[in-house]
Formats: C-alpha cells, sequence, structure tokens
C-alpha cells in the first residue's frame, strides 16, 4: 500500500537551503480500478507510523520509477484505472489521516445508498474542526455514532459530503426510490426534472441538507463526475474545484478525479506562489490557498460566513495543509523550503513549525507558471489583462495562437510568451487582478447555486441553513471562534496586513 514520507536532508553544507526531501514507497502495486469503492488506493490508515514520518531507504526492489516530468502539461483523463496514472504513487497526497473508527463511520454512511457512488469526500468542519476552543454553549447532538461523536466532541456538527457518480438522472431516480424524504417537492416532478435543475443551473451540483443517514445529520450534494473532473482541471466555475484545494477526507476514488485533483492542487501553488513575495511562510502560503476560492464567494461578503473562516482553516490543519502541498512544493524549480526546523525528522507533523519558503522571482519562471494556470481560467487573465494593457485585438489573437496548448504538429510545451511574462511582472497588482478574475469565475456559479438551494433544499431547509451561517457570522464577528495569532489575521482573500504593505511598495515602485 503506498505510503508518503518525508525526511529532512541529512547533512546540509553552510550556506545550502534547507530542502526536505519528498519520497515515496509502495509495499504493492496499485490496485484495479474495481477496488475503488472500498479506498484501497489511499494510505494505510492503521498503520503505527505517520504518513509523514521517515522511513527506512527502500531498497531497489521496492523504490518505484521515477515520476515522468511536467506530467501536468497533458494529462490524459481517459483512464479508468489507478495503473494508468502517471506514476505509483501519484496523488497519495490527497488522502488526509483521520480517526480510524471516524472514518469507518463515515463509509458507513455511503453505503446506506442504494444509488451508486464512484468518487465521495466529506469536508467542512464536521470532518476537520476549525477552532482550536469548545462552544461554551449546551453539547448538540446530531448523530448517535459513538465514533462521531467522539470525534466532534459537545460541537455535534452537519456533515457535509460530496458524491460523484456517472449519470445524474439515473443516480436520482434511484434514490428518489429509496430516499423520497431526502429531496423538496421538487422531487415529485421526477429525477428528469431533479438532474436537469441540477445540471443547468448553478455549479452543477445538487444538495440535499439536513437529513438524517445511519443515525446522522449530513448534507450531501450530487456532481456527475464530468463535471467535478472539468472544474477539477480547468477551473471552470471554482465551486468544486475551491473545496478540493483544502484538506477533504476522501471516502471512494476514482483514478479520473485524482489525476484532476493534482492538476487543481498544483495550479493553487502556482497560483498563491504568484500572489506571494519571495519569501514567506507556510502559513501564508496555504493561507492564500485556502482564500483562493472565497475571493469571489458573494457569501463572504453578506453575514453569513465567520469572518475569521479561512484563518481558522489554516491555523487547525497545518499538518493537513502540508501533506496536501509539500510534496508539490517539490516538484517545482521555483520555490524551497528555506528552514533549519526542516531538518528536524518530525517537522512534517509538528502544528507549531511554520517553515519558511522561497521563490525565485525571476520573470521568465514566473511567466511559465502563468502559462500553466488551469485553461478556463487563463483564457479569463488573458481577456483581463488584454483591457488592463490595451493590447490591440489583432495582437492579442496572435499572442493567443501562439499560446495554445496544441497545433498542427501535436502537444506543445507550455512555456512562458511575452503576455505570460507581463502579467507575472506586474507585482503591483497582480494580487488585485487575479482576484477579480476569480471573482468573474466563482461569483455568478456560487450565486446562482445558492439561489438554487431555496428550490432543492425547501423554504424551510434553506431558512434554517442560512441561520446556522448567521450564527456563525456573529461567533467570528465576537471573536470567540479559532482566534490565533500565527495567522496573521489572514482575511478571506488569504492577505495579511504584510500582503497588502508589500503591494502599495511595489505599486510605488513601478510607478516610478
Amino acid at each position: 500500500m503506498p505510503v508518503i514520507a518525508f525526511s529532512p536532508l541529512l547533512s546540509v553544507p553552510s550556506g545550502a537551503q534547507y530542502r526536505p526531501i519528498c519520497r515515496f514507497y509502495a509495499t504493492q502495486s496499485p490496485q484495479s480500478s474495481s477496488d475503488n469503492f472500498k479506498d484501497l488506493a489511499g494510505p494505510p490508515e492503521d498503520s503505527k507510523l505517520s504518513p509523514l514520518s521517515p522511513l527506512p531507504t527502500p531498497t531497489p526492489s521496492n523504490t518505484p520509477p521515477t515520476p515522468p516530468p511536467d506530467w501536468d502539461e497533458n494529462p490524459n483523463f481517459n483512464i479508468s484505472a489507478f495503473s494508468q496514472l502517471p506514476h505509483t504513487n501519484f496523488g497519495v497526497n490527497q488522502h488526509i489521516l483521520i480517526n480510524n473508527e471516524f472514518k469507518e463511520a463515515l463509509r458507513q454512511i455511503l453505503w446506506q445508498f442504494r444509488a451508486p457512488i464512484r468518487y465521495a469526500f466529506a469536508y467542512g468542519s464536521g470532518v476537520f474542526p476549525q477552532s482550536s476552543s469548545r462552544s461554551s454553549g449546551p453539547p448538540v447532538r446530531t448523530s448517535n455514532n459513538p465514533a462521531i461523536l467522539a470525534a466532534q466532541g459537545s460541537e455535534g456538527k452537519m456533515i457535509d459530503f460530496i458524491f460523484g457518480v456517472s449519470h445524474t438522472q439515473h443516480w436520482h431516480s434511484l434514490n428518489l426510490q429509496q430516499h423520497r424524504d431526502h429531496y423538496s417537492a421538487l422531487g415529485s416532478l421526477g429525477s428528469a426534472v431533479v438532474s436537469r435543475v441540477q445540471d443547468r443551473w448553478g455549479a452543477g451540483v445538487y444538495f440535499n441538507p439536513y437529513v438524517t443517514v445511519n443515525g446522522t445529520l449530513i448534507k450531501y450534494g450530487v456532481v456527475s463526475l464530468e463535471t467535478l473532473c472539468r472544474d477539477l482541471s480547468t477551473w471552470d466555475t471554482l465551486y468544486l474545484a475551491g473545496r478540493l484545494q483544502k484538506p477533504v477526507k476522501i471516502l471512494r476514488d476514482d483514478p479520473r478525479v485524482r489525476l484532476a485533483n493534482q492538476v487543481n492542487l498544483i495550479s493553487a501553488l502556482r497560483t498563491a506562489l504568484l500572489l506571494l513575495p519571495e519569501t514567506f511562510t507556510e502559513t501564508r502560503l496555504y493561507g492564500t490557498i485556502a482564500g483562493i476560492s472565497y475571493m469571489g464567494d458573494p457569501r463572504m461578503s453578506l453575514p453569513t460566513e465567520n469572518p475569521n473562516k479561512v484563518a481558522n482553516i489554516v491555523s487547525n490543519q497545518l499538518p493537513n495543509f502540508r501533506r496536501l502541498y509539500a510534496p508539490l512544493v517539490e516538484t517545482l524549480p521555483n520555490v524551497s523550503f528555506q528552514d533549519p526546523r526542516c531538518r528536524n525528522p518530525s517537522w512534517a507533523d509538528d502544528p507549531t513549525t511554520d517553515a519558511i519558503l522561497k521563490q525565485d522571482m525571476d520573470p521568465i519562471k514566473r511567466g511559465n507558471m502563468v502559462r500553466r494556470l488551469p485553461k478556463s481560467f487563463r483564457a479569463k487573465l488573458y481577456s483581463h489583462y488584454q483591457r488592463k494593457f490595451k493590447i490591440p485585438d489583432q495582437d492579442f489573437e496572435m499572442m493567443m495562437e501562439a499560446c495554445r496548448d496544441e497545433d498542427a504538429t501535436g502537444i506543445k510545451r507550455r512555456q512562458g510568451g511575452e503576455l505570460d511574462q507581463r502579467i507575472a511582472n506586474d507585482l503591483g497588482s497582480l494580487r488585485r487582478e487575479i482576484g477579480e478574475v476569480i471573482k468573474r469565475t466563482i461569483g455568478w456559479p456560487s450565486s446562482s447555486q445558492s439561489l438554487k438551494g431555496v428550490l432543492t433544499a425547501g423554504f424551510g431547509r434553506t431558512k434554517r441553513y442560512v441561520g446556522d451561517k448567521v450564527g456563525k457570522y456573529k461567533e467570528g464577528k465576537e471573536g470567540r471562534i479559532g482566534e490565533s495569532e500565527s495567522t496573521e489575521a489572514l482575511s478571506p482573500k488569504g492577505e495579511t496586513t504584510e500582503d497588502k504593505n508589500q503591494e502599495s511598495t511595489n505599486s510605488k515602485t513601478n510607478d516610478k
């Protein structure tokens, strides 16, 4: 079973960078696609060894092949087995560890659905705490499962799921027969209407909130695998891609989704690097990543979300973010860890370590990162900068032709061109400009998805959901949730005061 581990350099020459080495280990070959219902593609969660702990150097017989360079240049999404992924342990970083009994309790919920679920993950504060403090109010009971009660403590929370399915109408047809009470009055119109509402409005997700399954209060969203993979790989809405840029618990895996999500994660890392200065901390990196999807979410401008949400997520899940992104940092040539604390073998599991990183600000390398952003999102960014730089249409068309991923000869290597380098070098306002593009990307899908919720969930459940969100907003405003100085007061955009000062300085420098 594949395991991922970090080990620091054993000896570091004077003046050299401290670059932790990410090593991959495998003790058996990848399983077939038929095993994905059992989630056997993930790391061994019952192992006594932490997945981020150093392991003995592997022997040549169990050393996996070297991952192919630039695997994200032309990913093949027409795969059906984990053995067709770029390398043996590809994407194992996506499998976040949780308590084994809690994990099994979540899996048991999935087995209560007769309609086939190809891919599933649980997410949100019901799975990963977003506060180190406990509520002072009376205990809330949202489950009768001992493992779930133990994991959530006195703060019982609804658990959120996303189900990836092959055919939405067929899935809803089966689910309506088994769980008609999960649906609003819309369900009485049949699965064809339900699936049409799901696929044509909003971000392509159909949510059923506040339903009890196997004795536990849950909310589950249904999405087609095609819609999910498209958003992960191109960022056409960022609605689901944004959720998977933060730690989630994958309960059923699928090779296509794992590949698309790895593209999503490395794209989020590149976007964050474009927004950050030369030297920064892990907290700032993960805060910027976590804030990407909230930049354009209209709910963040309403009193329906905890204003400290990004800071809470990062401060309470630092090791999980590290598991997601530290292996990807190792694959990029223009960024590295530069912190002596990374020499400590236990640094990767230490939530108090906020390691320092440094990136190369060379315009050519940064232009290459722009060029490798997701296709749909990159097209919006190009269009935005055409207006800003006042590039004539004819010249812009020539630039776009040079930036095509394919031509008559086949796939082209994604090297940053003149426009990519100009965008990357716009240090004074790049954060603001990317923020505007993100708002354009997620604003309407998120807004229409929220409006669709009134129809799909019904008025009563929608009122309850909004009431809960307003309660979280008030608690956050009162400062009772997840206060942490280590997060440097990250805003929903992932900004800090230092970021804003840096942007102001850069703007003045560019004006000169």
